[in-house]
């Protein structure tokens, strides 16, 4: 009787680690014992990575609401201080977009902040 060598299921598990690992440069893409090192530590990355960009991504739109503010002669704190005390509730992605693509309407938000800061301030 012939040996049983599992021969299938063998050459399947290394040809989607050798997939996973296309595109890597010279061994790491062809040997198998190369590309299963680079392919894990590759899905390890790209598991923590999914959630890193959702903080990269907040920091950025912190950044860009900052620079609009200050360039209308406000910070960052005081602007988001002021549209909670107005209730308005946009997100920080819609305020950078915003602050980004139309000043204008962004400079009219920061109006109003502004009249609820300074009446808070005098009372």
């Amino acid at each position: 009787m012939p040996r049983a060598t599992n021969k299938p299921a063998g050459r399947h598990r290394k040809k989607k680690i050798l997939k996973l690992a296309k595109g890597y440069r010279q061994g790491r893409s062809k040997q198998y014992k190369r590309a299963k090192e680079f392919a894990e530590r590759g899905l390890t990355y790209a598991y923590r990575d999914r959630r890193q960009k959702k903080r990269d991504f907040r920091s950025l739109w912190i950044t860009r609401i900052s620079a609009a503010c200050k360039a209308n002669g406000m910070s960052y704190s005081t602007f988001i201080h002021g549209l909670n005390c107005l209730g308005i509730t946009i997100n920080r992605k819609m305020l950078a977009e915003m602050a980004y693509n139309s000043p204008e309407q962004f400079n009219q938000i920061i109006q109003q902040v502004r009249e609820v800061t300074q009446a808070s301030a005098k009372s």
